[in-house]
């Protein structure tokens, strides 16, 4: 490719803007690894022993069952356990609270995927508020696309977003 420059024009060539995508994602083979790691644990405690203590997939819920509270309690425990050892957030997790059916207490507890418009609002909002000046971002369905013509205003970015405390899981992927 050949470029023909006028003689007396100025070219200006620009850099393209570096970007990241925020994202709120679970991996859903290192969480079913997770769940897995719950149920032997579950099957060989002595104090779940006789409790009818179990941890099963319900489509994309989790489904927590013991025969009493505190019992159904404890199997949130050691999944919540497993999911910190296979490096999942537990702000990833939504467990609903104990209720009772029939003759067993049950936990239902929700995977989160994709950031809702609200958090995506409330990150927006930080990066325009506490970042960089340079730093734009741009709500993208259930995830923010991040830009700046500086990557170190990027990553100063990433770290800042990092520091808060949100109710979310935070995963930063795409950077370029």
């Amino acid at each position: 490719m050949t470029h023909h420059i006028t003689p007396g024009r100025k070219y200006h060539w620009r850099m393209a803007d570096s970007t990241f995508d925020i994202v709120s994602k679970v991996d859903h083979m290192e969480a079913e690894n997770a769940v897995n790691q719950a149920q032997k644990e579950i099957l060989t405690r002595y104090d779940f022993k006789g409790v009818g203590a179990s941890v099963e997939w319900s489509g994309e819920k989790l489904l927590l069952k013991a025969s009493a509270e505190e019992r159904v309690k404890a199997v949130l425990e050691v999944l919540e356990a497993k999911f910190i050892k296979r490096g999942i957030s537990l702000r990833s997790l939504d467990a609903g609270d104990p209720y009772p059916s029939g003759t067993e207490y049950r936990i239902e507890v929700n995977l989160k995927n994709g950031i809702s418009s609200e958090d995506a609002k409330k990150v927006s909002k930080i990066i325009r508020d506490e970042g960089p000046k340079s730093v734009k971002s741009q709500i993208q369905g259930d995830e923010l696309r991040v830009s700046s013509k500086s990557r170190d205003d990027l990553q100063a970015t990433m770290a800042l977003l990092k520091g808060q405390d949100l109710d979310i899981a935070l995963q930063f992927v795409n950077f370029r």
